[in-house]
């Protein structure tokens, strides 16, 4: 085998024709400005994303935590008129006692009974 075979010169015409040209035309040299570039405006666009999601962040925190305050100002409040209810409800029923117990003063005392002015006057 003096020379390369029929498969070898195949690929090697393949290789020296198809991939060499591929390789000398590749992106860095047909595009060296884009490429140089684009590492800053990626370092530019990172900073970018990472101030965007830094200001979402603090945005979601302090609505996370407005609603935390509203929840146990909610809270509060809800409790507050539970003791309201409670309160108003031993007052009626202090009143309904004390309104029971008038009536009975009034009806056991003389001076409230109805008396007949006729039977008085004759």
């Amino acid at each position: 085998m003096d020379g390369p075979s029929k498969e070898e010169e195949e690929d090697s015409t393949f290789t020296n024709i198809s991939l060499a040209d591929d390789i000398d035309q590749s992106p860095r040299i047909l595009y060296p400005r884009s490429q140089s570039l684009l590492p800053k405006m990626m370092n530019a666009d990172m900073d970018a994303v990472d101030a965007e999601n830094q200001v979402e962040l603090e945005e979601k925190t302090r609505l996370i935590n407005q609603v935390l305050e509203l929840q146990h100002t909610l809270e509060d409040l809800s409790a507050r008129v539970d003791a309201v209810k409670e309160e108003n409800l031993k007052l009626k029923s202090e009143n309904q006692v004390l309104g029971q117990y008038i009536e009975n003063l009034m009806s056991a005392s003389s001076v409230f009974q109805t008396t007949d002015t006729k039977s008085k006057r004759k």
